[in-house]
């Protein structure tokens, strides 16, 4: 299964991007110092000096603004993910890297700034597009590491290869969810790392 791009979803407007991340980085700003419920598109009109008309011709509404907001973070969580799993020796190995990676790269995108937090939760919460499209990328992820393990005769290959993948991706959703995430938060590293343990015994011929 080829990776789902985040980078892809949820774009709207004119390909004017240096407006699109003008009014973005604005609204990163905006959400940070008020939060994302209490920050509204005049708001965000106000503190670059646009019009509210002219933002909705870049997106169709605040939780859109939110959405890039989000879909930038998971996106450099993707590629964090990958790039940690360069050079790994076996599929056993790419499997820690990855979920490794994820767990780090969520607690310091999502947790240093508690306003932003707020975005990735709601995000979560309400099933957006942005997290929907990440659920996917990292089942693709799972999928292709395991894949690569039965061939490489390190994984039982007597279940079947979707409910396998679903359940991984159950067993890492506390650290990889930024819902469950905050409630095990103390958990990380070790948790993290037990619970990587625990697949992976669980896989072995």
């Amino acid at each position: 299964m080829t990776d789902l791009s985040i980078a892809e979803t949820y774009t709207r407007g004119p390909a004017e991007h240096s407006v699109r991340d003008q009014i973005i980085e604005a609204a990163n700003d905006c959400f940070a110092r008020y939060g994302f419920q209490k920050t509204t598109v005049s708001d965000l009109a106000k503190a670059i000096g646009f019009s509210k008309a002219y933002i909705y011709r870049f997106f169709e509404s605040k939780q859109a603004i939110g959405e890039a907001i989000c879909r930038s973070r998971l996106d450099i969580i993707v590629a964090r993910a990958h790039a940690a799993m360069e050079g790994s020796t076996s599929a056993n190995d790419r499997f820690r890297r990855m979920f490794k990676a994820i767990t780090a790269s969520s607690v310091e995108l999502f947790f240093d700034d508690r306003k932003i937090y707020e975005v990735a939760a709601l995000a979560a919460s309400e099933n957006w597009e942005t997290a929907k499209v990440y659920t996917a990328t990292v089942l693709s992820m799972i999928e292709d590491i395991v894949k690569e393990g039965r061939e490489a005769g390190e994984f039982e290959r007597k279940t079947p290869l979707d409910e396998t993948c679903r359940a991984i991706s159950y067993a890492m959703m506390p650290f990889i969810n930024p819902l469950h995430l905050e409630r095990n938060l103390a958990l990380v590293p070790e948790g993290q790392n037990e619970v990587a343990s625990l697949i992976l015994r669980s896989l072995a011929p």
